[in-house]
């Protein structure tokens, strides 16, 4: 299965929205963010393993805490995940913190913060 391919972008797919169901409404760690989203999941080819990156608003402490729940939480969410995909191989879940919605949104706010000073001008 090549990394591209059909089947893959699937299985990429499928996880994404069964993790997202896991971390949104089965783990109860404190340390996990109520603002956590899953932006993206890329399966290796050989199903072994997978990165899923994660957003989190809120501070950078917030940030920091959300990741080491999750790190703790990762077998539990590695069973959650057997037992609702039909895979040959669970993979082993790498979580990556993606911070590209905040940059967005900071970036958003200095051109509002330019465009509106030159309209005061």
């Amino acid at each position: 299965m090549r990394k591209n391919s059909i089947k893959n972008i699937r299985v990429n797919e499928e996880v994404h929205r069964e993790l997202s169901n896991i971390i949104r409404g089965e783990i109860k760690d404190p340390r996990i963010n109520p603002m956590t989203s899953v932006v993206a999941v890329e399966v290796a080819p050989d199903l072994k393993t997978a990165k899923a990156y994660i957003s989190v608003l809120g501070d950078e402490q917030s940030q920091k805490d959300t990741l080491a729940g999750l790190r703790s939480a990762e077998g539990f969410i590695r069973v959650k995940l057997a037992k609702s995909i039909n895979l040959r191989n669970t993979p082993e879940i790498k979580f990556i913190l993606d911070q590209s919605i905040e940059y967005g949104v900071n970036m958003s706010k200095k051109i509002d913060d330019v465009t509106k000073d030159i309209k005061e001008d």
